[in-house]
């Protein structure tokens, strides 16, 4: 892939034998009953923490979890992270019961060289979330450098994301490197044709990264509930469907924007001509797909309007919950075109299983467009280089188990949006630049 585009010091530019080393992690995986559910965040943090291990340093990991309402709170707890951490790493790691004060302190300095801790829930203390410097001190007080490894994390100005390097030498882990360096590439240099295909529930959260994609990309497509709006937004009833009400006129400039780029060059922006429809979210409710693309055709040439057919009308009681098949289609087929393919959000409501496996009724169009994007069409000769972001996303495609069949699956979110619409991700502009000192950015704290 070439050099790196990432311009910050990395665990490999500093020395760190016989260190005590804070790592912030983004252990925020979902956990149910106390299981966790998915690892997968858990394991793209091994190649940082074996590495770190092998340099011989005393090792204290710190992450949130969730939103909890208090120390009280045990469904927010580490301890789950901390027991799975030990059985992937096969090796102890000590669970500290918080993450500042004297039990943290005490337990922290016990610590032996090769040895791993993992702090209690940063949240537990309202002070974290507020960038608090005295909280940021007590967290640098545990060790001699500050390690960033939590791509999730890193478009937050928390304590343990931006305090905590004003206090000691801070750098970046494998995995925010590697975040950070394939999204840059992705977004400024990609092999083209390049294509976007945007999903999920709300314009607003994509509102720039759709503007920014329809400026460099040649092929974006919509889907999911946002889609919805931008139908609403061209004159398609969209019934009892999710949309936002508020971002109509946002979605009609969006159109407009994407239409003036056509205009000026090979671009193509895609909203979904057809869907599948039901009156319920249940995998046992009916469903029937709806064409209503000749009814938008007629409002735009402003032919006479006619009530459509009842196969391009849905229903009163209707939503659209998927994608159609002339959709997938249509998108499948432009992913045999194209050389690199962002993929952030699902076409449709994937999250429901089907009565007899993991596929529901309203996951089919998000199963094509996975399937183009894997090169399971024409003969396998067609396979983009992709780059998959978004919580609902990534979850999918671990249920199905073929997270290891993309190229780059985000561990990022908010952050891997925030980086790709090209803003700062301030967790990251706070670590030390490459051609810096480490211990330029020290500066003393009294515990």
């Amino acid at each position: 892939m070439g050099k790196s585009l990432f311009t910050k010091k990395t665990i490999r530019d500093v020395e760190l034998t016989g260190k005590t080393v804070l790592l912030r992690a983004d252990y925020n995986v979902p956990v149910a009953q106390g299981k966790i559910t998915d690892d997968y965040r858990i394991q793209q943090s091994l190649p940082t923490i074996e590495y770190l291990l092998e340099q011989k340093v005393r090792l204290v990991i710190c992450s949130h979890l969730g939103r909890p309402t208090g120390p009280g709170d045990a469904a927010a707890s580490l301890k789950p992270v901390a027991q799975r951490l030990s059985s992937l790493l096969g090796k102890e790691v000590v669970f500290i019961p918080d993450c500042v004060g004297p039990v943290a302190e005490n337990a922290v300095k016990n610590l032996k060289p090769g040895q791993i801790a993992l702090l209690e829930n940063l949240r537990y203390h309202p002070e974290e979330e507020k960038n608090d410097a005295g909280f940021a001190k007590q967290l640098a007080s545990h060790a001699d450098i500050f390690v960033q490894d939590g791509f999730g994390v890193v478009h937050r100005a928390h304590a343990s994301t931006e305090g905590v390097t004003k206090y000691l030498p801070s750098v970046a882990g494998l995995l925010l490197e590697k975040e950070v360096d394939t999204i840059t590439r992705v977004m400024n240099n990609p092999k083209r044709p390049l294509a976007a295909i945007i999903g999920g529930a709300k314009i607003a959260d994509k509102i720039d990264i759709l503007h920014r994609f329809i400026e460099i990309a040649d092929f974006v497509a919509i889907g999911g509930a946002m889609a919805n709006t931008f139908l609403k937004a061209q004159g398609v009833d969209v019934a009892a469907s999710l949309y936002d009400k508020d971002e109509l006129g946002v979605a009609k400039d969006i159109i407009a924007k994407g239409k003036r780029e056509a205009d000026r060059r090979k671009f193509t922006f895609y909203i979904p001509q057809d869907g599948v429809v039901a009156s319920k979210i249940d995998p046992r409710a009916a469903t029937r797909i709806v064409d209503w693309s000749a009814h938008v055709i007629a409002d735009i040439e402003n032919y006479p309007k006619r009530p459509p057919a009842e196969a391009s009308r849905i229903g009163d009681h209707e939503m659209i919950l998927d994608i159609g098949p002339f959709t997938g289609a249509f998108i499948a087929g432009a992913l045999q075109q194209v050389e690199t393919v962002v993929w952030n959000g699902a076409m449709g409501v994937t999250e429901v299983q089907g009565i007899q496996g993991p596929v529901g009724p309203f996951a089919h169009g998000t199963d094509l467009v996975m399937e183009a994007m894997l090169g399971q069409f024409g003969g396998g000769k067609y396979r983009p280089f992709s780059v998959v972001g978004g919580g609902d996303t990534v979850g999918y495609i671990e249920g199905r188990k073929l997270v290891g069949a993309f190229n780059h699956v985000s561990t990022g979110g908010g952050a891997s949006l925030e980086l790709m619409a090209g803003r700062k991700l301030p967790g990251v502009e706070a670590l030390v630049d490459k051609s810096r000192l480490p211990q330029e950015r020290v500066v003393q704290y009294t515990a």
